[in-house]
């Protein structure tokens, strides 16, 4: 099979699921299918010879965040009838949060060139040693600030799941 065939396949299960993820009804089945679409990210990484990310991919996202959204899913009160109402600055946060977000990733789709996909060449040191590199050096800002929405999500999570009092 060829890798071209290979990437349209794990694509087309990538969006799948993620449109599952978003329209499932119940939040453990979301869950469930961000597992499916997590391993199927870690496919494409296997197309694009890096293995050693895939495998990362599989044992933090679709382990440790998983487990995290899991528990996050629990600690939440689902029943629409005891649910409290959140306040209209809360949820004007919210819209501001996500339409910054939207603004962050339009300029960064912006800011890249469509190009054809050259395999690289093997290299002489080890594999982790190369991602361990290139991850402190060029792209230490992105990696910082994956840390950073990390805390945020965790902040929301604690918001979300707090009890209001009466």
């Amino acid at each position: 099979m060829s890798s071209q065939l290979i990437f349209f396949m794990l694509a087309a299960l990538s969006i799948i699921s993620a449109l599952f993820v978003v329209f499932s009804r119940s939040p453990i089945y979301s869950v469930l299918w961000l597992i499916v679409c997590f391993f199927s990210i870690a496919g494409h990484y296997v197309v694009l010879n890096a293995q050693f990310l895939a495998i990362v991919h599989i044992i933090v996202y679709a382990g440790a965040i998983m487990v995290l959204m899991l528990f996050t899913v629990m600690l939440l009160n689902l029943n629409k009838e005891t649910e409290p109402h959140k306040t209209n600055l809360i949820k004007f946060a919210a819209i501001i949060t996500g339409g910054m977000l939207m603004l962050v990733l339009l300029a960064a789709m912006r800011s890249t060139e469509l190009t054809t996909y050259v395999a690289p060449e093997r290299m002489e040191t080890g594999f982790v040693q190369n991602v361990g590199m290139k991850l402190f050096t060029d792209f230490m800002l992105p990696f910082e600030m994956t840390s950073v929405l990390f805390i945020a999500a965790m902040i929301g999570a604690v918001v979300l799941a707090k009890k209001e009092k009466h």
